[in-house]
């Protein structure tokens, strides 16, 4: 491992957190290095723009450098251009607005997003990134994980984003059992007041967990027990046509 490297990542994840500004004093402690050290770093990555330095306060941010990279990596993820064709069908049959989500260390990436085929004013949400255990498409994905991954995230740290986000090894790991046993996992405003969500598990041809797919909507609509069972079937059957085209084999179960 190169030292310096890790060191400049260390410094890029801390500036990624719940701080997005923070000075040579305060990220100097937080990834425990001297600050000049710290400072020498900064100067480096501010050259290769993928640091911004605020001219008022001193205080660094992730630069637009990394605005670009980010954006390229979207756009040519496997998963996001074999899931246009699935998402789109899921939102056209749903009348839900789909997502495509990977997992990315304790947090669910959305790589592609398909608007409710409305009027309604919408917000892209292509890069946003939610804790799995608040969002459907991260309980899909983490139910089907190997056991020491599953193990893992359980241990969280786990953050209550509303009153009804699940927290907890105790009441996320029989959650995680319900969806494994059902091939889809639901959630009831535990990210967003309202909002609603299913998804289903997307598998590769090595069997291996490749992402979810799924849709969000107000928790009305998803969770009536008049839609419930059309909306689901049409998560499921996406979901596995998305990992047909993936080259997983059919699976059994529910």
């Amino acid at each position: 491992m190169i030292q310096s490297v890790a060191r400049a990542a260390r410094l890029l994840k801390a500036l990624g957190g719940d701080t997005p500004r923070l000075g040579v004093t305060e990220l100097a402690e937080r990834v425990g290095l001297a600050k000049g050290t710290v400072h020498g770093l900064l100067r480096t990555l501010e050259d290769e723009g993928l640091v911004e330095q605020d001219a008022e306060t001193g205080k660094y941010q992730l630069g637009m450098a990394l605005f670009r990279l980010g954006s390229t990596v979207l756009e040519n993820h496997p998963l996001r251009g074999r899931s246009v064709f699935w998402a789109d069908a899921l939102a056209n049959r749903t009348r839900q607005s789909s997502r495509v989500g990977v997992l990315h260390s304790d947090h669910v990436v959305v790589v592609h997003h398909v608007f409710r085929p409305d009027d309604t004013v919408q917000i892209l949400e292509v890069g946003a990134s939610i804790p799995w255990h608040a969002c459907a498409l991260g309980k899909a994905i983490v139910a089907h994980l190997p056991e020491a991954d599953r193990d893992r995230l359980l241990a969280g740290p786990h953050n209550r984003l509303t009153g009804s986000t699940l927290v907890g090894a105790d009441a996320l790991g029989p959650a995680l059992d319900q969806v494994a046993a059902a091939g889809l996992a639901g959630d009831d405003q535990e990210a967003i007041v309202g909002e609603a969500g299913l998804a289903a598990p997307v598998f590769d041809a090595g069997g291996r967990t490749a992402g979810a797919l799924g849709i969000t909507g107000p928790a009305e609509r998803l969770i009536s027990a008049r839609s419930a069972a059309a909306l689901q079937a049409a998560v499921r059957e996406c979901a596995r046509g998305l990992s047909r085209d993936l080259g997983a084999r059919r699976r059994t179960g529910p």
